[in-house]
């Protein structure tokens, strides 16, 4: 039996990002860290897509830094 108390955090984490998206917000790795303290945005993502069936789509952003980064959004 695992007893990483990280289990819950992802739980949790799945379950506040999963929100987040419903509302018709997207996220990126540094949003997700400041808002859920979440350090593994795509292994939520994964989370959501296999486990909960949620359709995600990964758009590629430039930040102003000039740096491109996944953004993550629900599926229209």
């Amino acid at each position: 039996m695992n007893n990483n108390d990280n289990l819950e955090s992802c739980a949790s984490q799945n379950k506040r990002i999963a929100e987040w998206l419903k509302q018709g917000n997207s996220i990126t790795a540094m949003e997700a860290l400041n808002m859920f303290n979440c350090f593994r945005l795509a292994s939520r993502i994964t989370d959501l897509k296999q486990k909960f069936g949620l359709s995600i789509v990964t758009d590629r952003v430039m930040t102003p830094s000039g740096k491109r980064v996944a953004q993550y959004k629900l599926a229209e």
